[in-house]
């Protein structure tokens, strides 16, 4: 599903549409959240730096990420 789909279930008056949008922006979101935080590791940031940058606790980042 390209950007200018979503866009359009966005706008739909149909839920179902809209529902399965928001589940691919998530998908999305996890999959982007995923890479930078490794490439965040790569370059030497630290859990809390990490965290900081997410809005979440150092604890957190680190029990998604940090196998």
């Amino acid at each position: 599903m390209d950007v200018r789909e979503l866009s359009e279930r966005i706008r739909a008056n149909d839920p179902a549409m809209g529902l399965r949008a928001v589940g691919a922006l998530h998908r999305l979101a996890e999959q982007v959240e995923a890479v930078s935080v490794a490439l965040a590791r790569e370059q030497g940031w630290t859990w809390e730096q990490i965290g900081d940058a997410l809005g979440m606790s150092r604890q957190s980042v680190h029990a998604k990420y940090g196998k």
